[in-house]
């Protein structure tokens, strides 16, 4: 670390003596800051990459692309689970104008933190996370809610509500963000907060987002 005081952490540890950590990624922005934290405390993790609610294509692999990128940097496993997009529509069936914080996003954390259970049930993780809830534009409870869910469906198993966002570690996030100037995404994912997200935007005098070409670290 540096003189930076916004770049000193304190150490943290797994829950109830856990030994092996799998944590649900959903972009390398969010889990900029966790992995790094993960790392200067020496706790055994891997990236698991499942987040079929992104939306198109195209973005999804290029959030895809920035999170293995910076995996591989700190020589981080990366799980790159199926992308089943079509499975995600059908459980988001009638939820389509649902809006964000709400029941859909629930459906969608719940889809996302099952499958992350199963894998880490199946392969020997006695813990699982998300970097989900260090973004303000989340509500960390409902995440939570679901992680613990998820989690319980497994003996033995526990989900980690750690609170990443305290002790300066959302301006980490930014920091680290505009450090590997990692892609800077607009909306929250699927194609119903992409479309709400425009349509604000166009009430407003904004332009429609264009997808792929803004990173953080441009602006300055």
């Amino acid at each position: 670390m540096d003189g930076n005081n916004k770049l000193i952490r304190e150490k943290i540890a797994l829950p109830k003596d856990g030994k092996k950590l799998l944590l649900h990624s959903c972009c390398a922005p969010c889990a900029g800051e966790v992995m790094e934290a993960l790392i200067s405390s020496d706790i055994d993790f891997t990236i698991y990459f499942y987040n079929p609610n992104i939306h198109p294509r195209n973005e999804y692999d290029i959030r895809k692309e920035e999170n293995i990128r910076f995996a591989e940097k700190h020589n981080i496993p990366f799980i790159d689970a199926d992308y089943d997009v079509d499975h995600w529509f059908e459980l988001a069936k009638g939820m389509e104008h649902e809006p964000e914080k709400g029941i859909r996003c629930t459906m969608c954390f719940d889809m996302r933190f099952e499958k992350t259970a199963e894998y880490a049930a199946a392969h020997g993780f006695d813990v699982i996370s998300s970097s989900l809830g260090i973004s303000r534009w989340k509500n960390m409870e409902q995440i939570n809610d679901c992680g613990v869910r998820a989690a319980s469906r497994h003996p033995d198993m526990e989900y980690w509500t750690f609170n990443w966002r305290k002790k300066g570690g959302s301006a980490r996030m930014l920091e680290i963000s505009k450090r590997e100037r990692f892609y800077m995404q607009e909306y929250c994912g699927c194609a119903y907060s992409l479309r709400d997200t425009n349509k604000w935007r166009m009430a407003n005098g904004r332009q429609k987002i264009e997808l792929g070409t803004k990173y953080y670290g441009d602006e300055e």
